[in-house]
């Protein structure tokens, strides 16, 4: 009797072509200088990210690179909220600007892991600090308390739990 390997999960598949291919321009459109592959790399993380927090929310947080897809996915509202409820749960989304005082090393640890407990493969390349990796437009980094909406005491106060 063998075991059959167990099967990596295709983050790609959460959507459309179209709506992948759309999420993807808008990378691209707010990077000009970013390559087509390095735009659809980023969405894949992105939706990768988002379907892990859906599932084992609490302490979720993005790379500054995989953010740029988070933000892309968020302004195509109806491909997002059809993910969402595909995925059984809405990820908020809290933006902080950048602070590498606050960063952590290590803070993407717990983010990373579960990406993999959800079984998709890690690009590691895209989930470094937030001065590294894939230069992107987006000005924005997530303490790990709140990326997923579940806010801790010390986040905004105006955000709802």
């Amino acid at each position: 009797m063998t075991l059959a390997a167990p099967q990596t999960r295709n983050a790609h598949a959460l959507i459309t072509n179209d709506e992948f291919a759309a999420v993807a321009a808008t990378v691209g459109s707010n990077n000009p200088d970013m390559s087509w592959m390095n735009a659809e790399r980023i969405v894949d993380e992105a939706l990768k990210f988002v379907a892990t927090a859906a599932r084992f929310p609490g302490g979720m947080r993005p790379s500054r690179t995989v953010d740029e897809g988070w933000h892309a996915l968020i302004l195509h509202t109806l491909v997002y909220a059809k993910l969402c409820t595909q995925l059984g749960r809405f990820v908020h989304h809290v933006p902080e600007l950048p602070d590498p005082s606050r960063y952590k090393p290590g803070a993407l640890d717990h983010t990373i892991s579960k990406i993999r407990d959800a079984g998709f493969e890690v690009d590691m390349e895209l989930w470094t600090g937030p001065l590294e990796g894939i230069p992107v437009a987006a000005n924005c980094q997530h303490d790990n308390q709140c990326a997923d909406g579940n806010c801790s005491a010390t986040c905004r106060d105006d955000h709802p739990n």
